[in-house]
């Protein structure tokens, strides 16, 4: 996509909007599994909660991918746009035994991540095959809130209590097929993630019936140039000769499974905002948008780091410009940012929009979430239709209070 392609975009569907660029998602489908392309039996599966749209979801199943759910919702969003049951796992944080027991219904790959729940499980179905999500106590990213692999992450079973583990394993006498790690986004340095990997290859020598090893996900991308990322293929030429050697090892031919998600829609995304104010204060120039962190919370939440062009004026004289929205909260996009010179009017784009960014939007100040659109084969198609004052208010229900004068006295 080019910024002609994007201002059509904008004018088309209006602002804000986010833009998805289907070429660039193939394309990083491609770049995984070309970097594993040694491995017999390799698995992608598609984290959902990155970027759920229907659609987005079919193009994946299109690739061949899997999908990595957390939800029970996501699983039959996932059904819905046409994925088999047994193409799909489930790995939820802290929800009840009894959602877990609905998504084993569908026919869904099970993964569970603490000993209570699995020892209920296991009890109650000993014939339903079970993913364990196990805990390295290794942080593979740079950020405590995005790695979860660390010693008090909330995520997993550690390492640490195999013994306990394998316990109720032979006490409940349940079928574990695959093992499980996520050490969290953003991996920096690959020799720590394969460190992770060794510690999920000595717990998989431990269970005799695995059919998968997941190493989860978390491949960084770059968010401005010159940034850091993971080198895929590195680690593909690396982890793959290990994981072959380790099936030798274990007498049986394993899949390799991973959960991208930001890696395959990060880059693909573009979030398009129209620039309500330009405000000049004795230090700051504001450029007030049409958005704010109920559409894009990254920036507050976590720090990111969006790029941000002006594609109205590209080649423009660049200025300094903190990027603001319109909630009545200090909702900065960027401080001190240079962008080109900007105008009241101008389109603003901010970059690697594909990946949580839309699925964690909001209503907040009674604000509409905006619209969806796929750039697919030199086309644009409405895949969300931005939300009016009926989306709003459907599920209010009046609740035929009477707040007379009398009560309020």
């Amino acid at each position: 996509m080019n910024n002609r392609d994007l201002l059509q975009v904008a004018q088309e569907f209006g602002s804000p909007v986010y833009v998805y660029d289907s070429e660039k998602i193939i394309s990083q489908y491609q770049r995984l599994t070309s970097a594993f392309k040694k491995v017999p039996k390799l698995r992608l599966n598609y984290a959902v909660k990155a970027l759920s749209n229907l659609n987005i979801l079919k193009l994946m199943n299109s690739l061949g991918s899997g999908l990595d759910t957390v939800s029970i919702q996501e699983v039959k969003l996932g059904i819905l746009a046409g994925f088999k049951p047994e193409d799909i796992i489930y790995t939820p944080n802290g929800v009840s035994l009894q959602e877990i027991e609905e998504v084993a219904q569908l026919g869904v790959q099970i993964n569970i991540d603490n000993l209570s729940v699995l020892e209920q499980f296991g009890a109650k179905h000993p014939h339903i095959p079970v993913c364990i999500r196990i805990n390295p106590h290794v942080m593979a990213g740079g950020n405590s809130n995005i790695s979860v692999g660390h010693i008090d992450s909330k995520f997993g079973i550690s390492v640490h209590q195999m013994p306990h583990l394998l316990r109720i394993v032979e006490n409940t006498n349940m079928l574990v097929n695959g093992i499980h790690m996520h050490t969290g986004s953003d991996i920096l340095d690959i020799e720590v993630f394969l460190y992770a990997s060794e510690i999920l290859f000595k717990a998989a020598k431990q269970f005799k019936s695995l059919e998968f090893i997941d190493f989860g996900s978390g491949f960084k991308v770059p968010y401005k140039e010159g940034d850091i990322e993971t080198n895929v293929e590195e680690l593909g030429k690396k982890l793959s000769k290990r994981f072959n050697e380790f099936c030798e090892e274990y007498g049986r031919e394993l899949t390799l499974a991973f959960e991208p998600g930001k890696f395959l829609v990060s880059e693909a995304g573009h979030f398009l905002v129209n620039v309500n104010v330009v405000k000049q204060t004795t230090s700051t120039v504001f450029a007030g948008v049409d958005s704010g962190f109920n559409h894009l919370i990254r920036p507050m939440l976590y720090g990111s780091n969006h790029e941000i062009t002006n594609i109205s004026n590209p080649k423009g004289r660049e200025r300094f410009y903190s990027v603001v929205g319109y909630i009545c909260e200090t909702d900065t996009f960027a401080s001190n940012r240079r962008i080109s010179e900007i105008s009241e009017g101008d389109i603003l784009c901010f970059k690697n929009a594909g990946a949580y960014c839309f699925t964690m939007s909001s209503n907040y100040n009674s604000r509409y979430r905006p619209a969806e659109v796929l750039w697919h084969e030199g086309k644009a198609h409405l895949i969300q239709k931005r939300e009016t004052f009926d989306d709003l208010i459907k599920n209010q229900v009046d609740a035929q209070v009477n707040f007379s004068s009398k009560e309020l006295v």
